[in-house]
This record gives structure tokens, sequence and C-alpha cells, in this order.
């Protein structure tokens, strides 16, 4: 089983004279429906104790997001989530809509009056996809495995996640008969029976659907 998510990288970088960190990680990049959502929090050195039993969200049953989410919602300085919508995906694709969807997020945080421009950002995985985004450019340090170790990533992951899964449930209301409720947009055999029964609606990634897509579980 992993170990639970610290702030050691998070601290290895004030130590090195960062003033403050803003953490992103993305959730909803492999669903057939709905949109792919960049979440961001920011912490400085002052941050306290993370909350208990923070982890990476694809490591926690639902129950446990939607509490730890405004948990971590109020650890933080600042928080934000920033969405690229399926019709976005389609017509711009995948890799661009991540850095429209990051880039979103971080005009939220500049509007709550965030330090964007003195933080260094860290980012899940080892692809800086947020920058080319941008009109100017921000301080983007890659991490693998950031969303498992990190806590402020696992944070932005967690509040990231909770964010994006009520859009699909209060989605299942408006457009029933996919249950998105239960599978948040991700493949599986009964969503896939769905679309066949019913087409593809509006909220589905139609560029998604031509072709084989591996089923997956809900992220």
């Amino acid at each position: 089983m992993p170990a639970d998510p610290t702030l050691r990288f998070e601290r290895s970088l004030f130590r090195s004279g960062v003033e403050s960190v803003i953490a992103c990680d993305e959730v909803g990049r492999g669903a057939l429906a709905g949109p792919v959502a960049v979440g961001m929090v920011v912490i400085d050195q002052g941050v306290r104790r993370m909350p208990k039993g923070l982890r990476d969200s694809k490591l926690l049953p639902e129950p446990h997001r939607e509490a730890l989410a405004p948990l971590c919602t109020k650890w933080v300085l600042y928080s934000a989530v920033g969405l690229a919508s399926a019709d976005e995906i389609d017509s711009l694709g995948l890799s661009r809509c991540l850095g429209l969807a990051g880039r979103r997020a971080l005009e939220s945080l500049e509007a709550m009056g965030a330090p964007v421009g003195s933080s260094i950002l860290v980012l899940d995985g080892n692809w800086d996809y947020l920058n080319p985004a941008l009109d100017t450019r921000v301080d983007v340090v890659t991490r693998i495995k950031a969303d498992r170790d990190c806590a402020s990533v696992a944070a932005a992951s967690v509040i990231a996640k909770v964010h994006r899964d009520r859009l699909l449930i209060d989605r299942d209301v408006v457009t029933p008969g996919y249950s998105w409720a239960s599978n948040k947009g991700y493949a599986s055999r009964a969503h896939f029976a769905a679309i066949e029964l019913l087409g593809p609606s509006d909220y589905h990634r139609l560029s998604w659907l031509k072709g084989d897509v591996p089923l997956e579980q809900v992220e």
C-alpha cells in the first residue's frame, strides 16, 4: 500500500527560497463524458499539518473524498478548479484542453489575490501542459506521482475530483440514463450499453466514441 503523502518536497522548495507553492493535479482525462478538470491549491511556509486521511483522490472512497474536500479547502490559502468542456476536448484535443483548464484555474487564483507570479507550480506527471497555454510563463516543476507523494498536490486532486464528480451527479438528473452519478462519465459496460441504446448526449466527448475505448474504473 502506498505511503501517505507528506510535505517533504514542498518544504524542500521553501528551504530553497520559494515563498509559496501552487500544487496542481488533473482529473477526468480518461472519461468518455464531461469536462476535464485541473485543480490548484496554494500553500506557503506557514502551512500546518495536512488533514488527517489525505491521499491521492484515486486512492480514496467517494465518501472519504467528499468529507476531505472542505477540509482541504480550509487547509490551503487558496484553491480553484478550472474546466475544459467535452465540446472543447472534441475541437481542440485533450492536450490543449489540459492547458486551457489549467489556465482557467490559474486565472481564478489570480482573481482571488494568490501570489501566482512569485510561486513555483508543482505539476503532477512529467509533462508541463500548462505553460504552452499561458501568455506569461510560470515557474513549473513536474514530479511523477506528486499526487501520491506530495500533500499539497493530493489536496488539489481531492478538490478537483469532488468538484468534477458533483457536476456529473447533477448532470445525471438533467440527462438520465447513462448512470453518470455512479460512473462519473468513465467507460463501463453499462455506460457503453446506454450509449448504444440512447445514443451519445451533448455531454459526451464524441471524438472519444470513435473506435475502441478501453474500460476504465472511476478515477
